[in-house]
Order: structure tokens, then sequence, then C-alpha cells
């Protein structure tokens, strides 16, 4: 791919260079200027594209898996969110994957623990819960937990509890692009109990404004693995009563570590916004790819000139350096949209970059 510009490569292929490639071949070695415009492009080119996942396509087929795999024939009896232009990593967007989980009443998935990290956020269903490194979580719809890198973390739902449904986010790809995924199971299959009191690391981290005075944490990671979503949603709704927002995500908020008020783990960060009452967001662009879900409302996005319409559980994603802006479609209640995100990596490499959308009053043509 050659272009006619200054500091670009610009080679026009003889019969004598085409033999020279070929003699270079032999060696496992090949010509720079061959490639260079493709693997340097001008900007973020990402293969993955903009896709809207309906839960009302996706729930009758998540639930039929129960009928097809057992927990312990299936280590996880998940739907994985394939998108057309990552189909070779089983990605849903750029390196992150993400699926839906089932899990009926009195079922325990064994204990594992992996190099890639992860999280579950809670779709629907009661008596849900998920144990990591002896830590047991109590977990209800719309709440997020995290089962950080090389911890030892199992699920299960309570005999007494009702269908549960979640999608998981993990960053396997990016995992194994570095070629460094390990997987183990546990050598009990479950942990044994630990003695820990339930939801204790929600109790001791989730106070706001508060760290516990004899505290002592020195992982990389969230020590508070539970995020509820009644606090979560009482900040959105004081934090939007104290400004206006972004003009391009309304009222955005991150989950944090609360050690370091940094990401909530070194690979994966996470968010929830708030778009109020008929709030129609401006467009903009980044670096890092974004898997978002819908939990609360109705509303659509724009992403890459294309419209999408999403209700609640629905599940979308945006590009790397996708042109992007949101919209709530209600006039009386808001709209709230959980994401996550490779944020940690970007940033952490130098390589984050933004632009707003400067034409049309900042929004996007709609291709019909």
């Amino acid at each position: 791919m050659s272009e006619n510009v200054i500091g670009r490569a610009n080679v026009e292929d003889t019969p004598e260079l085409k033999a020279y490639y070929k003699d270079l071949e032999q060696f496992e070695a090949g010509a720079l200027w061959t490639v260079a415009n493709k693997i340097e492009p001008w900007q973020p080119q990402s293969a993955s594209i903009p896709v809207l996942w309906r839960y009302s396509d996706l729930r009758e087929h998540v639930l039929r898996s129960v009928e097809l795999v057992s927990p312990e024939k299936a280590g996880r009896r998940v739907i994985y969110l394939n998108n057309p232009g990552r189909r070779d990593v089983s990605a849903a967007v750029g390196w992150l994957y993400s699926g839906l989980q089932v899990m009926h009443p009195g079922e325990v998935a064994s204990a594992h623990a992996h190099s890639a990290s992860a999280l579950r956020f809670i779709m629907e269903g009661a008596g849900a819960y998920t144990i990591v490194d002896g830590h047991k979580m109590t977990l209800g719809a719309r709440d997020f937990v995290l089962t950080p890198n090389g911890t030892w973390h199992e699920h299960g739902v309570e005999a007494n509890g009702s269908v549960c449904i979640w999608q998981d986010g993990l960053d396997i790809p990016l995992v194994n692009a570095l070629e460094a995924n390990f997987f183990v199971v546990h050598p009990k299959i479950q942990q044994e109990e630990s003695g820990y009191p339930v939801d204790d690391m929600t109790k001791t981290w989730g106070n706001p404004g508060l760290r516990p005075a004899d505290s002592r944490w020195s992982n990389g990671y969230s020590p508070m693995f539970k995020y509820e979503w009644e606090p979560t949603y009482e900040s959105l709704g004081k934090y939007a009563a104290a400004t206006d927002g972004s003009p391009f995500d309304g009222i955005l908020m991150n989950y944090v570590n609360p050690i370091t008020g940094g990401h909530v783990m070194q690979t994966i960060g996470a968010s929830m916004q708030m778009l109020r009452p008929g709030e129609k967001t401006r467009s903009h662009r980044h670096t890092g790819s974004f898997v978002y879900q819908v939990a609360k409302g109705h509303g659509y996005s724009v992403i890459g000139g294309k419209r999408f319409e999403w209700q609640e559980r629905d599940i979308f994603c945006v590009p790397s350096w996708a042109w992007h802006e949101h919209g709530n479609a209600s006039e009386s209640e808001d709209a709230c949209l959980f994401c996550f995100n490779d944020l940690p990596v970007i940033e952490g490499l130098g390589l984050y970059r933004e632009e707003a959308y400067g034409d049309n009053a900042g929004h996007q043509p709609v291709a019909a």
C-alpha cells in the first residue's frame, strides 16, 4: 500500500524488487516499506465494528443453554458476544471479551483462577453470589463485582434464589495477545470456608470518604470487589445536582480503587453514567475500546454514523476512535449506562487521545 506523501512509503514494484522480496522470505524477513503504511496508520484503524446485542434476542438462547450443558461440563455456562471484526480472538470489541452467564438456583461453578482480569454486572435474578479469595459477596440486579487476575473465584446461586443472568467482562484477548495467560482449577474444586463475614469487603471499603485506620492492602486492584447499584445511583443523582455534566457523556462517574482513586483493576476500568430526561450528548471520539450495558431506561447511541436504539439490559460496543454520542429517549426518566473499558492500559501506556466532533453543532449525520 503505497502513498504519494513525503515521509510515507511510496515504492513501486519492479521485477527486481519482487525477486528481492522473495529472497528475504527465505530468511523469515521482509522490507519495511512494503508494510509500513499499513502497520503505522495515520490514525487508529479498529477492526471492530459497532454492534448492539439486544437482550430480548439473546435471553431465550442463554436460558436454553441450561438444558443443553451443565456448569460441571461447560466450566462456565456462557454465551459470548462475538464482534464480526474480532471473531479470530473471540472479542466483543478491541481486546475485550464479554458474555452472558446463566445459573439456576443451587448451582455452583468450580473455583478457578486466571491471568485475565474479570468483572460481573448482574442483569436479573436473586440469590447470586461470588466468592473471591474467600470473601463472599451477595449480588443483586445492577451490582458490579470484580474477580481480579490471579484471584481464586467461584460463582453460584443460593438454593432459594431464582435464575440469574449476568454479563461477564474480561481482558482475555489482551492477555492472550501478550502470550501471558494462565488458567488453573482450584485443587478442592470449591474454596474452603474462610471465616470472613459475608460482604465484608464492601462493608470495609465502601464507605465514602472513609478508610479503615488499620488498612493493609498492597495489590494493584481494588479491595472493594463489589460495587452496589443503590449507592451508585444515589451518587449519580447527587453529582447531577451539583454539575451540568459533560457535553459528551452527561453525568459520568468512574468506579475506583478506594486505595488509589484510580481504576478498579490494572487492565480494565469501569464507569456508570446518567443521561438526564431528554438529554442528548455531543459527539466525540477517543482511543480505547468500550462495552456498554444499559442499566436503566431507554434511548439511542450514534456510533460511526449509525443509530442504535437501546433499552434496559441491551449491550453495545464503541470501537477505538469511533465517533459516538448518546441520547435519552424519555422526557421524564433518566437513563443509565454501565461501561467497562481498557482505559487503564491505554492511559498507562500514554496512548489516550480525544477529539470533539466539530461540525453540525457536534452531532454526526446519521446514515439512512
